[in-house]
């Protein structure tokens, strides 16, 4: 079974939900007999890995993708296609919904084709209308014309049948590696923390993710006094908005230490008193799953897909709103430090990964 994975940025170890989501699949899938897979990555993104061909069992293929955030999924994915109709996969595996705007073409090509859809993306507050018109048309010929569509929440389930009447979708979720926990503290001590006196977020930095108003409702609580705010990321482009971010984390003295991966986050992860993850939209975060596979308390935004994971009403707050991100920061660090143990049986990644070679040999089989 030849595999070619497309809409991704690339692995390994680059920055989004898309991108964690093949590393963690398609290094699992590999492990099973006869299954080949190759994900098409975008130059702009694979620098610090050129000329890496394999990674964990995946075949890696670059191909050339211009560094500008309108063009680069439209050219890459274009370019990506005409190169799997020359070496025609069983299979052509496309994730995200901008980049399953070519499903057509690649249908027309006479290509089997699998849609990952990870989350309406025109909800996204940086992109603009045409942009925003630009992903909705991705989203339908995506959903209309893939042989098969893969759901990644059940809230997408049931937007796409009820937009477009597509019944047929397998919901296969993100899923969570065990946690890799680390106790030492030697980047703690470089970032100038200590174990269980700080708060912990990550992701781009772009205004979905919210966190210039984590920021202020953090300032706003009595808990800035004891307690250090840590907003780990980058902006895969650089906008208004990010150069923003900086500006107030630096006035306000938040702790900005990058994209970082491997041991330095697994030593975040590990050590932090409290996660919270402010975002407007979602599709299913990983960042979420991570922070329950590591038995941390949580607070998180009460949008459809953080409420998908099935928590308790007290690890939520209101979307947006900083008086009530601020006052339950405060219940929260007032409380003795918690682990909390949280059922994560539905985000394995080998279950995930044997659901998706299920959907495979149903499409071959056809």
């Amino acid at each position: 079974m030849n595999i070619f994975v497309i809409g991704t940025r690339g692995i390994p170890n680059i920055q989004g939900g898309v991108e964690t989501h093949c590393e963690e699949l398609y290094s699992d899938l590999v492990k099973k007999d006869n299954v080949n897979v190759t994900v098409v990555r975008r130059s702009a993104y694979a620098n610090e890995t050129k000329g890496l061909e394999n990674y964990k069992g995946v075949h890696l293929k670059t191909i050339y993708s211009p560094k500008n955030r309108f063009l680069e999924a439209i050219v890459h994915t274009f370019l990506a296609i005409i190169y799997a109709g020359v070496k025609r996969p069983d299979i052509l595996h496309i994730h995200a919904i901008g980049p399953a705007l070519f499903t057509p073409f690649a249908r027309l090509l006479g290509l089997k084709v699998v849609v990952t859809h990870h989350g309406p993306d025109y909800e996204r507050q940086k992109w603009g209308k045409a942009a925003k018109r630009f992903l909705k048309l991705g989203e339908w010929a995506g959903v209309k014309f893939a042989n098969k569509v893969i759901v990644i929440s059940k809230v997408i389930g049931e937007s796409i049948k009820n937009k477009y009447g597509r019944h047929d979708y397998d919901l296969i979720h993100n899923g969570v590696p065990v946690a890799k926990k680390n106790y030492q503290t030697d980047y703690l001590n470089q970032l100038v923390v200590q174990p269980h006196k700080y708060v912990f977020t990550l992701g781009r930095f772009v205004p979905e993710k919210g966190f210039d108003y984590l920021i202020r409702a953090y300032k706003q609580s009595p808990i800035a006094n004891e307690y250090k705010l840590v907003i780990a990321g980058e902006a895969d482009h650089e906008t208004e908005y990010s150069t923003e971010l900086r500006l107030l984390a630096q006035k306000e003295g938040i702790i900005l230490p990058g994209f970082i991966k491997n041991d330095k986050l697994h030593q975040l992860f590990t050590n932090a008193r409290l996660f919270v993850l402010p975002s407007f939209y979602e599709g299913l975060p990983i960042v979420l799953l991570e922070a329950m596979s590591y038995s941390l308390d949580i607070l998180a935004s009460d949008i459809p897909a953080n409420k998908e994971v099935n928590l308790t009403g007290s690890f939520y707050f209101e979307v947006g709103n900083i008086n009530s991100l601020s006052g339950q920061l405060e219940k929260k660090l007032c409380q003795p430090v918690n682990e909390v143990r949280y059922n994560l049986q539905s985000y394995n990644w080998e279950v995930i990964s044997n659901q998706t070679y299920d959907v495979y040999k149903q499409l071959i089989g056809r």
